[in-house]
């Protein structure tokens, strides 16, 4: 049988992040620009993911500001995020991001249809954002930022980074932006939620949702810019 020494024992847990980050870069979207910056557009996913991402909310708060009834927003809602599905599967495009999102439209619709409280329509979102939070901060914790497996790939510095100790500060700095951006939306939302004021709530999520998080990104892609030597 053959021996395993200690640095093959500490290459293996590198060589499976480093393939996690190829395949969390490769989902992400996150591309480099020719004069070399983040392209925000295609990090959120193109006009055509912002599209997916906010018309079912978008027609929800619509609809419900302007009648009042709740099932005809989530029926509304609902529809809005089939027919992108329908779209993707007539043209053949990848489906993974339009089935999540379609999902998490379901399943919304299904608890503020079930409970009778338009709200809970937002409630899913809220559990959302606390894991990202949960996983980024366990990321920072344990050295392998999540903002550095994203960037680092787009960079081509694969995870290179981890053995600069600027770099790797500069990583974790630029996670915890996203950190501030998620939990940003859980303190403004959640006294919301709790109020019943639905009209304000889906404001808030839609204002906090893409139009934020890619400002976030384009912070955190800045301030973890590597330094040029002079």
């Amino acid at each position: 049988m053959a021996r395993t020494t200690p640095e093959d024992d500490g290459a293996r847990p590198a060589d499976a992040l480093a393939g996690l980050e190829q395949a969390m870069a490769a989902r992400s979207a996150l591309v480099r620009k020719d004069n070399g910056e983040l392209d925000l557009l295609a990090a959120a996913g193109g006009v055509r993911g912002i599209a997916e991402s906010v018309l079912p909310g978008l027609v929800f708060l619509v609809v419900f500001t302007l009648t009042g009834n709740l099932t005809w927003s989530l029926g509304g809602s609902v529809v809005v995020a089939a027919a992108f599905l329908a779209a993707r599967l007539v043209q053949r495009s990848p489906l993974t991001m339009t089935l999540a999102g379609i999902a998490g439209v379901a399943l919304s619709a299904f608890l503020a249809l079930k409970t009778g409280k338009a709200e809970n329509y937002y409630a899913v979102g809220f559990f959302t954002n606390a894991g990202y939070i949960a996983a980024m901060v366990v990321s920072i914790a344990v050295r392998w930022p999540v903002l550095g497996l994203l960037f680092g790939y787009a960079r081509n510095e694969g995870v290179q980074w981890r053995k600069k100790p600027a770099r790797l500060r500069a990583y974790r700095a630029a996670t915890w932006i996203i950190v501030g951006v998620m939990a940003a939306r859980l303190a403004v939302q959640l006294p919301l939620y709790y109020a019943g004021a639905v009209d304000a709530l889906g404001a808030m999520r839609l204002l906090m949702g893409v139009p934020l998080y890619a400002f976030g990104l384009w912070i955190a892609w800045l301030v973890s810019r590597p330094v040029k030597a002079g």
